[in-house]
């Protein structure tokens, strides 16, 4: 074993030691894509979803330096007709790119130092002589030549290198040369039975579309038949909240979010094997180079951006165009390419029935929060401290606080916002209510009896029982009274089907003219 030519399967035993989510179903089909046309793979997800788990148990299932059978036969792949046929049956190469970035190699050398350590790895792996400066795919194909073995070759951030240093045109130059020679090459499908790379962003617009433009993508905008292998899916999460005995609510509120066409919800799997080893459900997202680009994207002046971020801060979605998004974090040059960027780097969520985009959870609204505070919207970041406030004013039953918090609150959103109507209001009473997601699940417009009721607040986790469910109706130039006798005759309490304990019902109106808020506060029991 070497450290990048047949690599040891270390790294997915240690996944199989600790709490692990069968995804092996997913080499079933890299199987069915061996030696063929769409052999060439490129997958982005955002950090910590998984990909190199997903490297390490492909490196671990095709590599001919050791019997993996042990780490497999329990599981799904095991029972695949083509198991058996590609277990331990190829050499493989493993490249994590962002190891090359961080060794102390000058970048202007990193290419030339790549393609030097994999043909030394080569050489002391099998006991071959090939001149380390000679090209990669040189040395590759006489490998394959002389051996008769063609390669599995496996990169983990592949793209690293370009957002790193996107500027530096001569280092771009040479990168895209080793990988068109590698990847679309004549000699390409004679040396490689099976290429997957993993990145954060896709890769056909990039500069180096002419070298990679072969590759099938797998995103969070078309995942594809990966989908299922992106994240964890809603029932492997609820079989792991019932095994250590935590609520799915909780896990649902702040890592749930992301819909996958045929998949469903998607979960950020990091952040849930987090939760279930701390038994606390928090913000385990930190910040990173990605939160660096939020809070860079946020603060730009493109029209009609702050508006949008209000509205999906307020529990709403918004309509994004991901096709002019030329894949480089660095070149944006409209609204559409940040939410676009956002998208892939996670921090949005992408419904394909329509094209809209939103925050996904808790734990990414928080960091929409931190960036919101970072890039000193200060009017908002008011508005959300006063939320705390508001929460406890609710509960307490302090209509007239509730009312005058209102107030100061859609009057400091609506200035932002930029307009001042009724979908002005229904942001800001989401916002209003942000820190009501800590402890409970907010819905907004959820169908409830004859109707939809306006907000919904219903206790998630630990918090059943310790905080009463609320309803909360809107109304313009009316009365209170109406807004409260609304929720009742059209039996909005219906949406809350299976909860039993204290109730709020909150009618709040709006009158236009002065821009007064009323609120009234009504106690029940379910």
């Amino acid at each position: 074993m070497g450290v990048y030519v047949n690599k040891s399967s270390a790294g997915f035993k240690a996944a199989r030691k600790s709490e692990y989510v069968d995804k092996s179903r997913m080499i079933a089909i890299t199987n069915q894509l061996l030696d063929s046309k769409q052999s060439l793979m490129c997958v982005s997800r955002p950090r910590r979803f998984g990909k190199s788990m997903a490297l390490e148990m492909l490196c671990a299932y095709y590599c001919e330096a050791y019997d993996s059978s042990p780490l497999f036969k329990d599981l799904q792949i095991a029972s695949d007709d083509s198991y058996q046929e590609y277990l331990n049956k190829f050499p493989v190469i493993y490249i994590d790119i962002t190891e090359f970035l961080t060794d102390g190699t000058p970048h202007k050398d990193i290419v030339k130092h790549l393609q030097q350590s994999v043909i030394e790895d080569l050489n002391e792996t099998f006991g071959e002589c090939y001149d380390k400066n000679e090209p990669l795919m040189k040395v590759l194909r006489k490998y394959v030549v002389k051996t008769g073995k063609k390669l599995i070759f496996l990169i983990d951030e592949w793209d690293a290198l370009c957002r790193e240093y996107e500027g530096e045109a001569d280092l771009m130059e040479e990168y895209v040369e080793l990988l068109r020679s590698l990847f679309k090459s004549s000699s390409t499908p004679e040396v490689f039975s099976l290429v997957y790379m993993t990145g954060i962003l896709p890769i056909i617009k990039y500069n180096t579309q002419s070298a990679l433009n072969n590759f099938d993508e797998y995103s969070m905008v078309a995942p594809g038949a990966l989908a299922p292998y992106i994240g964890l899916t809603n029932d492997e999460v609820n079989a792991l909240c019932e095994k250590h005995g935590m609520p799915i609510s909780d896990m649902k509120n702040w890592y749930d979010g992301y819909r996958l066409q045929d998949v469903g919800s998607i979960y950020n799997s990091n952040s849930v094997m987090t939760a279930l080893r701390h038994r606390k459900c928090t913000g385990y997202w930190t910040k990173t180079a990605a939160y660096d680009s939020v809070s860079s994207y946020i603060s730009m002046n493109f029209e009609g951006l702050r508006d949008d971020i209000i509205i999906m801060l307020g529990g709403g979605r918004v309509r994004v165009d991901t096709s002019s998004f030329c894949n480089q974090m660095h070149k944006v040059n409209s609204k559409d390419d940040i939410f676009t960027a956002l998208i892939h780097l996670g921090y949005l969520a992408y419904d394909d029935d329509g094209g809209f985009a939103r925050i996904p959870n808790l734990e990414v609204a928080g960091e929409f929060r931190n960036a919101v505070r970072d890039c000193k919207w200060n009017v908002l970041s008011s508005a959300l401290r006063a939320s705390e406030d508001l929460l406890d004013a609710t509960i307490e039953g302090k209509a007239d606080m509730v009312a005058d918090t209102l107030e100061r609150i859609h009057e400091e959103s609506s200035s932002i916002l930029q307009y001042n109507d009724e979908n002005s209001l229904a942001c800001a009473l989401t916002i209003a209510y942000y820190t009501a997601r800590m402890y409970y699940m907010v819905v907004r417009e959820m169908p409830a009896g004859k109707g939809f009721a306006d907000l919904v607040l219903l206790p998630s986790g630990n918090q059943v029982g310790r905080k009463p469910a609320m309803v909360i109706e809107l109304k313009y130039d009316q009365t209170v009274d109406s807004a409260i006798s609304q929720i009742k005759q059209q039996n909005y309490p219906q949406a809350l089907q299976g909860y039993t304990g204290d109730l709020l019902l909150v009618g709040v109106n709006y009158n236009k003219a002065d821009k007064k808020h009323e609120c009234k506060i009504e106690h029940m029991q379910l």
